[in-house]
């Protein structure tokens, strides 16, 4: 059975984005950075929301073809494009750069690629990663928490049926005060 780690950045009230889908408040580091592509490295399947999606396609399919792109820039550009990804949309028409639309339930169809052989899964976006979490589908949360509260705006927890207890697996902290906190779910 495939691992489903949520990794997303957090404010420190617990949203992954301001009013607005606001994001500029979780820059990263070159050492957060670094540590993003790798992890983008070594998913097997990569599940996007469409917001997410949009914001993700929008950008990195030829940010390394860009005036000034940095060596980091390029190398995570073609880790993001080589990467298979799926997409959860009712709304997206199409999709591209190694990437499969779904338009079904999700639960069902995380539920199904669990199952199947592969490397590990990694699942983003905020209303994909809800569904998921109140499934039970999550095995691991990375936690990236930004020294930032932004009042409101997405959250990145979502209303539960029963607790999920948690193991610490990690913590690491990064520069400008940004910490890794990455838990396993206790089954």
């Amino acid at each position: 059975m495939r691992k489903l780690t949520f990794a997303m950045n957090l404010s420190l009230d617990g949203y992954t984005a301001a009013p607005g889908d606001d994001l500029s408040w979780s820059t990263p580091s070159d050492e957060l950075f670094q540590w993003w592509s790798d992890r983008v490295g070594a998913t097997g399947l990569a599940l996007y929301g469409r917001r997410l999606w949009e914001g993700m396609s929008a950008h990195w399919p030829t940010a390394d073809q860009q005036p000034g792109a940095t060596p980091a820039h390029i190398e995570y550009a073609g880790r993001w494009r080589d990467m298979p990804k799926v997409v959860f949309s009712s709304t997206t028409r199409a999709v591209d750069w190694n990437t499969r639309l779904v338009t079904g339930d999700a639960v069902t169809e995380i539920t199904r690629f669990k199952a199947e052989d592969g490397g590990p899964m990694e699942i983003g976006g905020a209303t994909l990663g809800a569904a998921a979490m109140r499934a039970g589908l999550i095995d691991e949360y990375a936690i990236v928490t930004h020294p930032v509260l932004v009042g409101g705006g997405t959250p990145y927890f979502t209303a539960l049926n029963s607790w999920v207890n948690l193991n610490l697996a990690e913590t690491r902290t990064f520069p400008d005060g940004v910490l890794l906190t990455r838990y396993e779910v206790k089954r």
